[in-house]
């Protein structure tokens, strides 16, 4: 790695850092219902919405009732987005007239939304009015995001909580979240993003004319609110088609340094909201450290991979010799305001995070380096993951690494001081294997059904990367893609939006399942025999876990697309 991007990757650790005490701090004081800096502005709010919507927020729920309000605010939000893709044409703002959105396209983008998945078979500028993209995009980015805190909100009561039936409130969890996080928080990222040069109006799109003589059309639009929310809570559906390679969605290097610190604020935050909770702060830091690792790992191969370039580009130029690499690494699908440090860093933290947001091409990475993102996905995005859904999705790791340690040390296996039985186990291994299934069946069957394959760009291994990273994007409700696939079909649609739904809910009503069965247990006091949580033992076994899992069960599709993809280059040939 080149000093340059040793300074900048350091810089990025360090603010990390910084910043996530006192966001951990503040969230476990939302989520506790202590008072907060925020209270006198938005308490009389908070109260109001109760009163109307008829919520008793000392009223707490079972993991069943929780589950079920969770569906059905999902179940409304997907049927009302539904109704507004399909009838934006009469809605107000919408200057460029576009008409309604295709059924199977509102299908996959309603459930996309509701998901926080945010995949995008469509461009942004070209399909959706101001009107939908804010009374229906926007309000889902904040809504899905709300949801997947709260939801690890309630894991982590049911870990700490002792011999009780109830996990919270889904409603005052959702309220909160909303309230006292993501609003005032995207409220800021929207001032400095407008003063850093992103555009946020209202007007219709400009016609212009070019030195060359071109007519050109300059999409408007509110960019800089629903940028931020996209980027805080890791929803990832860009504004424009571009997403944030486009200037007016990412028009500095200021503003992609501060997209990647918003994407793990959150997720890095609620790793020491944990450990506050747990009232034992080395356990959120083991947790914290397990990420941290995974992360760095991933981001190294990704930028040396790049960096290295091709080698068959190396041949075709200046230098004929067998050693010959691609001049200055890798350039091809990346913006050079960013360079490669910049964009390996982009495609890792989108991908270790649940937010679909690019600055740069995967598709043109080099075959390790697009494996990298598509690998952070299949560990099920517990690398900080998520807004809620990489600790929840992390806890599932937990719960098997300590199964593993009990086995181990020839005891019933603790976590908290909570044993750790066959239900929660099974319950785990459901978690994960309903992961599995969505992104292998899917894949399979896409890979021999004719329409499919006549959307890839590409043939061979690369074509196969392309349709398992689609699979893999969107059971993960990550929502990035390699661009080579043109996935706006009906066979794509349907069989996409199926994996989203599955990705989601097959693996949050598990893990509340887990948090109702946990919060029941009395925990016992530890002793000679007890495998520690909290130390960096156990983190190293829990990195360990993750890899050997993800590795054994997604190797055999792997070989088969990047890792072979990769060997052809390096023996100079192509498919």
């Amino acid at each position: 790695m080149t000093v340059n991007a040793i300074l900048q990757l350091l810089a990025y650790l360090i603010v990390l850092m910084l910043v996530t005490k006192p966001m951990g701090i503040f969230l476990a004081r939302v989520f506790s219902s202590e008072r907060t800096i925020l209270t006198p502005i938005f308490g009389p709010i908070e109260r109001l919405i109760y009163r109307m919507c008829g919520v008793n927020p000392k009223s707490e729920m079972k993991w069943t009732a929780y589950s079920a309000a969770m569906l059905i605010f999902s179940a409304v939000g997907g049927v009302v987005l539904y109704g507004l893709l399909r009838l934006q044409q009469i809605l107000p703002w919408n200057p460029q007239g576009f008409g309604p959105v295709a059924p199977d396209l509102s299908f996959n983008t309603a459930v996309s939304f509701i998901t926080n998945t945010n995949w995008q078979a469509y461009g942004g500028e070209s399909t959706m009015s101001y009107f939908t993209q804010m009374a229906g995009l926007a309000f889902h980015n904040f809504a899905s995001a709300a949801m997947g805190i709260a939801i690890a909100v309630a894991v982590v009561r049911g870990l700490v909580r002792a011999s009780v039936q109830t996990i919270g409130n889904f409603w005052v969890d959702l309220v909160r979240c909303t309230l006292y996080v993501l609003l005032p928080l995207s409220i800021v990222a929207t001032i400095i993003f407008v003063a850093s040069g992103m555009i946020q109006n209202l007007s219709p799109y400009v016609a212009a004319t070019t030195l060359e003589g071109v007519k050109q059309i300059i999409p408007m639009g509110p960019v800089a609110s629903q940028e931020a929310i996209k980027i805080l809570g890791t929803n990832g559906g860009g504004f424009f088609n571009a997403n944030s390679a486009h200037p007016f969605e990412n028009p500095t290097a200021l503003t992609n340094f501060i997209q990647v610190v918003l994407i793990f604020l959150l997720g890095s935050g609620l790793t020491y909201m944990f450990g506050r909770m747990a009232k034992d702060q080395r356990q959120g830091w083991a947790i914290w450290g397990a990420m941290t690792f995974l992360f760095l790992a991933g981001l190294v191969t990704c930028y040396t991979a790049e960096q290295s370039g091709n080698p068959i580009m190396g041949k075709l130029g200046i230098e004929q010799t067998a050693t010959a690499t691609q001049s200055g690494g890798n350039m091809e699908g990346k913006d050079v305001r960013f360079g490669i440090t910049q964009s390996a860093l982009f495609a890792a933290v989108t991908t270790d995070a649940s937010c679909g947001a690019v600055n740069a091409m995967h598709d043109s990475f080099t075959p390790i380096g697009g494996m990298v993102p598509l690998f952070n996905i299949m560990l099920g995005e517990v690398i900080f993951g998520g807004v809620g859904s990489g600790l929840y999705g992390m806890f599932v790791f937990v719960l098997i690494s300590v199964f593993i340690a009990g086995l181990m040390v020839g005891r019933t296996p603790e976590y908290l001081g909570k044993k750790i039985e066959s239900k929660e186990v099974k319950l785990s291994m459901l978690a994960l294997l309903s992961l599995v299934f969505c992104i292998l069946g899917f894949s399979a069957w896409a890979v021999v059904e004719p329409t499919a394959l006549k959307s890839l760009a590409n043939t061979g291994p690369h074509g196969l990367t392309e349709i398992l990273y689609a699979y893999t994007s969107v059971t993960g409700n990550n929502g990035s893609a390699f661009a080579g696939l043109n996935a706006n079909t009906l066979f794509f649609n349907i069989t996409l939006g199926i994996a989203m739904l599955f990705g989601r809910f097959f693996v949050i009503i598990p893990v509340l399942a887990i948090a109702g069965s946990m919060a029941k247990k009395t925990p016992v006091a530890p002793s000679q025999g007890t495998f520690l949580t909290n130390t960096t033992l156990f983190g190293a076994l829990l990195v360990m876990v993750i890899v050997i899992v993800g590795g054994l069960t997604f190797f055999p599709a792997l070989s088969l697309g990047p890792i072979l993809e990769h060997l052809l280059m390096q023996a100079g040939k192509v498919f």
